[in-house]
Order: C-alpha cells, then sequence, then structure tokens
C-alpha cells in the first residue's frame, strides 16, 4: 500500500503545469497542486511554463555589404499550451534554439553593417515575429529577441575609427567657421560704432596699451590708425608736389624818382641790369611774351 501510494502520488509546483497521459493518450491537464495517478498506466509530464533566458550563439554572418561579422543574441520564451509544447514537438528548448540562429543569421544578412550597427531594435522585432510564428503550433510564445553582442573585424574598426575622426574634425571646422561669422559680425558692429564716436578708438588703444603694460615689458607698442595715417601722408605728398610745380615770382625793382617827385627816366646801364637779373618766360601761342 505503501508503494502503491508512493507511485500514486504527484505533486505540480505552482509554475508548472501536468500533462497526464493514460495508456499513451492525453486524457488533460493537471493544475498545481497534489494529484493523485493510477500507477503503470498513467504518466504524469510537467512542462514549467516561466519565462526561459535562451542565449543564441555567435553566428558567422555576411551582410548585405559583403562584411563578415559574429553576432550573438538572446532569446526569452515562454510555455503557453502545455499540452502542445509536449505532443507537437519532442524538445521545445533545442528546437527553439536551432530556429533562432537560423532566423538571425537570415534576417541579419538582409541588412548592411550601419543597418546592423544602428537599426537593432528593428532586426530584433523582426526575429521574434519570425520566431514566433514558428513557435505558435508548438505552443509557445516568443516575448523578446535582443542582440547582444557584434563582433567586427579589426581592418572594419580602423576604418570605422578614421571614419568618426573624420566627421569630427569635420564638426569642428564647421563649429570654427560658425564662430568666424560672427566674430566678423561683431568686428562689423565695433566698426561701424567707433566711426560714429572716433573717441572710442583712441579708449580702445589706451586699453590696448594697459593690456600691454600688464606684462612688463621694455618695449612699448602704441597702435595707431592704419588707414588715416595712410590718408594724411598721402594728402601731405600731393600738397608738397603741387608746391614744388608753382614757379617763384619775377622780382622788380622800384623805380627811380627825382628830387621834385617825379619818377626819373632809367639810365640805360641800370635798365639792362635790371632787364638780366629779370627771367623771361617763354611767349604764349600768339608769340606775345608774358
Amino acid at each position: 500500500m505503501l508503494l502503491s501510494a508512493a507511485l500514486s502520488i504527484r505533486v505540480v509546483k505552482q509554475y508548472e503545469q501536468g500533462v497526464l497521459f493514460r495508456l499513451g493518450r492525453v486524457v488533460g491537464v493537471r493544475k498545481p497542486g497534489l494529484n493523485l495517478i493510477i500507477p503503470v498506466i498513467d504518466v504524469l509530464r510537467r512542462v514549467s511554463m516561466r519565462v526561459i533566458t535562451m542565449p543564441i550563439q555567435s553566428q558567422g554572418i555576411i551582410t548585405r555589404d559583403n562584411v563578415s561579422v559574429d553576432v550573438s543574441a538572446v532569446a526569452y520564451f515562454r510555455v503557453a499550451d502545455a499540452v502542445k509544447s509536449v505532443v507537437a514537438i519532442e524538445s521545445v528548448q533545442v528546437a527553439i534554439n536551432q530556429i533562432a540562429q537560423t532566423t538571425l543569421r537570415k534576417v541579419v544578412g538582409q541588412h548592411t553593417l550601419d543597418e546592423t550597427l544602428a537599426e537593432t531594435d528593428r532586426i530584433n522585432v523582426g526575429i521574434r515575429e519570425i520566431l514566433d510564428g514558428t513557435t505558435e503550433d508548438w505552443g509557445v510564445i516568443v516575448t523578446l529577441v535582443e542582440l547582444k553582442d557584434i563582433q567586427l573585424p579589426d581592418s572594419m574598426k580602423r576604418a570605422m575609427a578614421r571614419q568618426a575622426e573624420a566627421e569630427r574634425e569635420k564638426r569642428a571646422k564647421i563649429i570654427g567657421a560658425e564662430g568666424e561669422v560672427l566674430a566678423a559680425d561683431a568686428l562689423g558692429a565695433a566698426a561701424d560704432i567707433m566711426m560714429a564716436h572716433p573717441l572710442a578708438l583712441q579708449l580702445r588703444n589706451l586699453q590696448s596699451l594697459v593690456e600691454i603694460a600688464v606684462d612688463k615689458n621694455s618695449t612699448v607698442v602704441f597702435p595707431s590708425p592704419l588707414m588715416s595715417t595712410i590718408g594724411e601722408l598721402g594728402t601731405f605728398l600731393a600738397r608738397e608736389a603741387a608746391a614744388a610745380r608753382i614757379p617763384p615770382p619775377a622780382p622788380t625793382a622800384p623805380p627811380p624818382v627825382a628830387a621834385a617827385g617825379r619818377p626819373a627816366t632809367p639810365s640805360p646801364t641800370a635798365y639792362q641790369a635790371a632787364m638780366a637779373g629779370t627771367p623771361r618766360q617763354a611767349p604764349d601761342a600768339a608769340g606775345t611774351p608774358h
């Protein structure tokens, strides 16, 4: 009686369901708790209803752009129908592991390397939908599939590193150019203000002197407006050239005065001496000398 009782009593745990076979035929499903069976005639198979974590080993895959990568993933599934999981397939975990590996190679091989790295969520959803449609007849629901690791060749890693470096350099140059544009706008506005208020330029020169004096240098550099200096120099040179082109005035001798206050006629000797000392100019177009 003790041996018969030991063979008849079966305990199904809370996270399990029992599939009862009587003479090889499915009789029903036993709920968690204490269950009695007929020894030798009945066979009770316990099926776990918990979510099972199954790692998918690394697969060597060639992407659509002919890049060889090693991809590993992890799948989460649970049994929804205990009878189908026992009757429809021999081993649920082994079958799901094999179908997950083939599905992983198929889905990842349809994408390029950039899509595989950037669109992992879409790839995960695609793998899960394919697995869920296949395992539905087995009474199993695939709840989640995640790509766990993507191994790239060393040459591809170096190429991607160079690409990332070039991208950062491009962004740095763009940011520097934008800064130059903003600085040029600010300098233009400052130049307009200084043109309207000349005293502001002098104040800026004094500020430059203060900044130079902080270093206690023996040489003092005094900034001056370059364009105004050049303009003043050009004006001075033009004035000097104009002055050099004007001839000096001819000297004139005063007429001699007689004793009675009348102008006396100069003697030929004095007149000739006066004419010899007076510079003569060229005649004009009419032939009359000036």
